[in-house]
């Protein structure tokens, strides 16, 4: 029952309440015992209402000493200081003055802090003097008893002022952390929303396209049409087998589905025939030509080159239509991929509208992997895209 009790920390103010209090009972209870004992035969005056009550003066106000530790200091070396003077034994109430002593050098400015120590030295030596103490050994009680608490004070103040450091220092690298982390959520997004244009864009183009072809064509060329419907179907099929993939990463939970598709590595080149053959499902003759020493590629360069591509042949596509030859070119050099897709345009049955983020989208690619995208019409006629990405060095030493 008590172990599972949650043990709260014990209130500051109710700890120095209980030290006020209990120092000043010892001290009463202490000096009236030593008046009957030895203060008396030493000629110390009986310590009468007036003691107790400037005891009281002296010890009690340390229950506020975190709370208002100057006020406290003040009122506790005032009484102490007026207890010496109405000529009480003197060494019964030095202890009140130190601590509150103490707590204003821990917590308070440095010349707050140096006052209250004069001033606790001066009454000590005052103390001392009343005691028939010589100067001397007055005045080396007092720089040993404040110099020890100023030690002390100065040590727990330094302690005080590294601890808020380290917690504003914590606090500081929460936030970062916070940030980053929303930083990284932003990033994940703009990434899932640029795969999603891509998967969606190129598709849905496709789909309209293939369906105007079949429009076009229903009547004067059934089985074009009819091949045309396939497309749409096969088109359809793979645009939805892409966005489950790329949405699983969004579910969380135990109930994920299909995990091989949720896990099934992003396309590459080695996939660039699906968007070729859709662009040629929807009447655009594409050509691929591949120079160089083909290799693997690191996945980022990869999944960048095959977007790329796959966006500029939706463009194409979208804006050149039926009748449009495209050429795919593709150079391995030694440190970088260039690639090409061109066109030569075509007779549409009508243009389909663009954002203009495709070519956004594929400059963003481009420049997030280190490399460089330019598009814009041909000379000769239609349209280009030219990118180039780096690569590693090709390694030509023939080291194994």
């Amino acid at each position: 029952m008590l172990a599972g009790r949650v043990r709260g920390r014990v209130n500051p103010l109710v700890t120095d309440a209980a030290l006020a209090g209990a120092l000043a009972i010892v001290t009463v209870v202490y000096a009236r015992q030593g008046y009957e004992a030895r203060y008396q035969r030493e000629g110390w005056p009986p310590f009468g209402f007036a003691a107790v009550a400037l005891s009281l003066a002296v010890n009690l106000p340390l229950a506020a000493r975190r709370r208002t530790p100057w006020l406290a200091f003040t009122v506790s070396c005032g009484a102490f200081v007026a207890y010496t003077a109405a000529g009480f034994q003197p060494s019964v109430n030095l202890w009140g003055p130190l601590l509150a002593c103490y707590t204003v050098i821990a917590r308070q400015p440095v010349r707050r802090a140096a006052w209250a120590a004069a001033v606790t030295a001066a009454a000590w030596v005052g103390s001392g003097l009343a005691a028939h103490l010589s100067l001397e050994l007055s005045v080396a009680q007092a720089a040993i008893g404040v110099g020890i608490v100023w030690v002390f004070a100065t040590g727990s103040r330094h302690l005080a002022q590294r601890n808020a450091q380290l917690a504003e220092l914590t606090a500081q690298l929460e936030r970062e952390q916070e940030l980053r982390a929303r930083h990284a959520v932003a990033e994940e997004r703009l990434r899932i929303a640029r795969e999603l244009h891509d998967v969606v864009a190129h598709h849905l183009s496709a789909l309209a396209v293939q369906a105007g072809l079949a429009e076009f064509v229903f009547t004067s060329d059934p089985a074009a049409a009819r091949q045309a419907v396939v497309s749409i179907g096969t088109s359809s099929r793979q645009a939805l087998e892409e966005m489950r993939g790329l949405l699983g990463v969004l579910r969380t939970g135990p109930d994920v589905g299909d995990t091989d598709r949720l896990y099934r590595p992003a396309p590459g080149l080695t996939h660039l025939d699906e968007p070729v053959e859709r662009a040629r499902s929807a009447g655009c003759e594409v050509t691929v030509l591949v120079s160089g020493q083909q290799r693997p590629l690191p996945s980022g360069v990869d999944l960048c080159a095959y977007r790329i591509i796959q966006e500029a042949l939706t463009n194409t596509v979208k804006h050149a239509g039926q009748g449009a030859r495209a050429t795919v070119s593709l150079e391995f050099a030694s440190d970088r991929l260039r690639g090409r897709v061109s066109d030569e345009g075509g007779k549409a049955p009508a243009a389909l509208p663009s954002s203009g983020l495709g070519l956004l989208g594929m400059r963003e690619r481009a420049k997030l992997c280190g490399g460089s995208l330019r598009a814009g019409p041909r000379a000769e006629g239609g349209f280009e895209v030219v990118f180039t990405l780096p690569l590693a060095p090709l390694d030509t030493t023939g080291g194994s």
